[in-house]
């Protein structure tokens, strides 16, 4: 990748996680890059919009530019329309939130969602966000379907979450992560509380074609207040079941399609 590339994919990505905007020194000082460089950089992706200004207080941000090309991709790739009716099913018999997130590489990013609780506390994270591997249902649910080896390679890839930004209950060693997946092979999807966030349960089962590696995870979260470790196990083996529907009929979508994005693993 050219340097100017690598600059600006920094800067979007940057002013990605800041959409009150940032200014010059902050970009240029965090992302460690000279600051008439970033300014020049800045004022290219101005130019195709990508970015704006904002002179009246000195700082840049996103425009919707980047956000409209994710979700005319997402659209056009059928796999809304494909995933919504099963994950409606399924929120509406849990009444909990239900989350698909595709797999492309090592990254899980939460694609689409059905709200199934009607009253009381609704727990619904940002959409389009990355998961932590080591930390959120999805992420275990597919490490698990790896070898040992293969689970702690893509872990270290990305790095361990740390219980103060994530659950108290986050696994901070390798090892205690082993564990957990241990347990969730055995029962066949994975089981957590506390993990992902503080007071927040959920489960995940990979949407996987038998002899193909997964493509995505199909996901249950809600409060651990309500949504108890006795509910995740009465829901584990609907939760697959439709997570193997999913696998079956959304091999019409791209993002569903095991080789299309960058998926790797065991195919057992």
């Amino acid at each position: 990748m050219s340097g100017s590339m690598e600059k600006a994919l920094a800067i979007l990505e940057y002013l990605a996680a800041r959409p009150d905007g940032a200014s010059l020194v902050s970009i240029s000082t965090e992302l460690n890059q000279i600051r008439s460089g970033c300014h020049r950089t800045l004022n290219e992706l101005v130019k195709y919009g990508y970015v704006r200004s904002m002179p009246q207080r000195g700082d840049y941000a996103l425009t919707t530019k980047l956000a409209s090309m994710g979700m005319s991709f997402l659209s056009k790739s059928g796999i809304i329309d494909i995933a919504q009716p099963v994950m409606n099913r399924l929120a509406k018999e849990t009444e909990e939130l239900v989350r698909l997130a595709i797999l492309d590489g090592d990254r899980l990013t939460l694609v689409a969602k059905a709200q199934g609780a009607k009253v009381g506390l609704l727990y619904d994270p940002d959409m389009g966000i990355d998961l932590k591997l080591s930390c959120s249902a999805a992420g275990q649910a597919w490490l698990a379907t790896l070898t040992d080896q293969q689970a702690t390679e893509a872990v270290m890839r990305q790095g361990l979450g740390e219980p103060e930004k994530f659950g108290p209950n986050a696994p901070t060693t390798v090892k205690a992560l082993l564990k957990m997946l241990q347990d969730h092979r055995k029962r066949g999807f994975s089981m957590i509380r506390d993990v992902y966030a503080p007071g927040m349960s959920s489960m995940a089962a990979v949407v996987k074609r038998r002899g193909e590696p997964a493509t995505g995870a199909l996901i249950i979260a809600g409060p651990s207040s309500r949504f108890t470790e006795e509910q995740m196990l009465r829901f584990g083996p609907r939760l697959t079941r439709m997570a193997d529907e999913l696998a079956l009929v959304g091999s019409a979508s791209p993002l569903l399609k095991a080789g299309n994005l960058g998926t790797w693993g065991n195919k057992a």
